[in-house]
């Protein structure tokens, strides 16, 4: 078994609702599920990507806690603060979304470096 097999919370785990999207708090979970990766990846080197990577996600867990039942897929976040005309606001929702995927992005880019051979971190990062 990998760290990565037994996650108890992983995306494709995660079902998508037809119409609605993705649904928010199993998409927090399973980011919360990646950050010991990050320590294990070395907690120097990693610290700031694991900083943003954590604000990220607090940034949308406080957006979605304000009203669970309405913010219950990132689609409708992202609409409602889009009709706010706050998307775009620093410390937005949307923003911290949109810096979440940029650093999973990020993470995959890297695991699959190293998972092709690559052995020297800058190389791989």
């Amino acid at each position: 078994p990998t760290f990565f097999s037994v996650m108890s919370n992983r995306f494709s785990d995660i079902e998508l609702r037809e119409e609605e999207g993705i649904p928010t708090e199993e998409f927090l979970e399973s980011c919360y599920a990646i950050v010991p990766v990050l320590d294990k990846l070395g907690p120097t080197v990693f610290a700031p990507v694991k900083m943003d990577f954590v604000g990220n996600i607090k940034k949308i867990n406080q957006k979605f806690i304000t009203d669970k039942e309405e913010f219950d897929t990132l689609q409708k976040i992202v609409l409602h603060e889009v009709n706010a005309g706050v998307a775009q606001v620093r410390n937005s929702a949307t923003e911290a979304l949109l810096w979440l995927k940029r650093g999973l992005k990020f993470l995959k880019g890297f695991l699959t470096e190293v998972k092709n051979g690559e052995k020297n971190i800058q190389t791989a990062l």
